[in-house]
């Protein structure tokens, strides 16, 4: 593992074919010699359901770009949505507004849209488990048509669960200096629903992320700037900015997974790429990085430290996850696709492609153990998407909540979301699959590090196959032998 510079702060305190069946589809789950603790949970779908359709925007974002934030919460016993459209007859990128989604006992409604804005991303929600619920948008600054984009203001704005059809309230973070904000946000927002405190980051660049702090008395106490990691040296010194990153707040500790988002360094690839595509541009997402901090009010950034490089095959990795235990392990999901294959005849012939779901825990700034959840050896992924997940239950219990394509008995690969368990000694427990009628081919969930409480429910929000213009909702009960509910009651869902 390597690490890189530190960050800098300032406070007032301190990412088909179908292979033939004799290829090897290795698929496995290392709960050798310990009983299969998921066997306990029997996943039993109660809504399935599609929330909202929408129109490509045509500005290279989408309802699902949002990456390692949410667009789902539950707050006050309620759940809630944002959604993303495309303005009729507005020009990219500024061409879409966000609008609210609250489900009681008669299904999804509008509670809430932009009428006055225009944006390019999905705005991501969090939420405190009182009753507030909050939208982070990134409205444009512009006036009229912005085909190359163009400033924009960050906000958040607070709704209540209990009227989210009312005006929500401005916050207004406020930042260090005055940063050059974009349509291009890459932001992060997650909040620590039981200290009632809320971050906000947001890319500035090839440089940077600036980021802002929400306390608990309700000021924006804290804020400055995540430095990215040296960058990459073939011909040149090349910006390696970290994007789609999954962030955790918990008691002012920060800890961020991110991948580099970076153009195309290496000449001879560049240039064969080109030859393919038509393009002068292509970026790849190779290395994968953590940072983390203590307490982001008083401790700076710690150095980067590189948990995966695929860079010699321009292979892609992508952080899928992060959650923070009670014991103060820090467990990341990220999957890994070893080969460009578009590369491999002219310039590394011999390697073999391989696509894994890879689990690690990470004490003190170290990665102390990693594991593979899932493997596909074949040429066609196994993997479906990249928004695999955590799910954490009210007794602490750690769920991987992933897609997977297994072979059918016809040869064609099926797609299926399943459950896997990470035990308390970091082994991959049982795994049982979800029964949804349409699976989740990317999803979100309603996760705790947006604020939503533990919660032997497992909420779904995302795009299903065979409808890529659809948002679709599914609430899965995690029963549990004893309890034929497997939850308490929520309300309004």
């Amino acid at each position: 593992m390597r690490t890189s510079r530190g960050n800098t702060m300032t406070s007032p305190y301190g990412r088909r074919d179908v292979a033939s069946v004799a290829a090897v589809l290795l698929l496995w789950h290392a709960a050798i010699g310990q009983a299969a603790r998921a066997a306990d949970v029997t996943p039993r779908v109660e809504v399935e359901e599609d929330v909202y359709s929408f129109n490509d925007a045509r500005n290279g974002a989408g309802p699902m770009w949002c990456a390692g934030s949410t667009t789902l919460v539950r707050s006050g016993g309620r759940l809630f949505a944002s959604g993303l459209e495309t303005i009729p007859d507005a020009k990219p990128l500024t061409n879409c507004r966000w609008f609210l989604l609250s489900r009681d006992e008669a299904g999804w409604r509008r509670v809430r849209v932009d009428a006055e804005g225009r944006t390019r991303e999905p705005s991501p929600l969090a939420a405190f488990p009182d009753g507030r619920v909050f939208l982070s948008v990134n409205p444009t600054l512009g006036k009229g048509p912005e085909p190359d984009g163009g400033p924009a203001r960050p906000d958040v704005l607070e709704f209540r669960a209990d009227h989210p059809e009312a005006s929500p309230v401005s916050l207004t973070p406020t930042w260090r200096g005055s940063p050059a904000f974009s349509e291009h946000s890459y932001r992060t927002f997650v909040a620590d629903g039981a200290a009632g405190e809320l971050l906000l980051m947001q890319n500035i660049g090839y440089k940077h992320a600036e980021w802002t702090l929400r306390d608990r008395s309700g000021e924006w106490s804290a804020r400055g700037q995540i430095l990215w990691p040296s960058p990459v040296a073939v011909a040149g010194p090349t910006p390696l900015r970290l994007c789609y990153p999954t962030v955790q707040l918990k008691d002012r500790a920060v800890h961020f997974l991110g991948v580099g988002d970076v153009l195309e360094p290496n000449p001879a690839y560049r240039t064969f790429k080109r030859g393919l595509t038509g393009r002068d541009w292509d970026y790849v997402f190779c290395r994968l990085f953590y940072t983390w901090t203590p307490d982001i009010t008083g401790r700076p950034f710690a150095d980067w430290i590189e948990i995966a490089n695929l860079d010699e095959t321009r292979g892609q990795v992508w952080p899928c996850d992060l959650s923070v235990a009670p014991d103060g392990g820090v467990h990341i999901l990220w999957t890994e696709r070893a080969i460009d294959e578009r590369l491999r005849a002219k310039f590394f012939p011999a390697a073999k492609q391989s696509v894994s779901l890879n689990h690690g825990v990470i004490r003190d700034g170290k990665l102390l153990d990693r594991r593979e959840i899932a493997r596909d050896e074949s040429e066609a992924s196994g993997l479906s998407g990249l928004r695999h997940r955590f799910h954490v239950t009210p007794d602490h219990r750690l769920f991987v909540v992933y897609g997977i394509e297994p072979f059918g008995a016809d040869t064609r690969r099926l797609l299926e979301n399943r459950l896997a368990e990470i035990l308390p000694d970091g082994r991959i427990g049982g795994t049982v699959k979800i029964p949804l009628a349409r699976p989740f081919a990317d999803f979100f969930t309603a996760t705790v590090r947006a604020g939503s409480p533990a919660s032997w429910t497992l909420d779904m929000l995302g795009t299903r196959p065979g409808a890529p213009d659809t948002i679709g909702y599914a609430r899965i009960n995690l029963a549990r032998p004893g309890n034929a509910t497997g939850r308490a009651p929520i309300r309004g869902s």
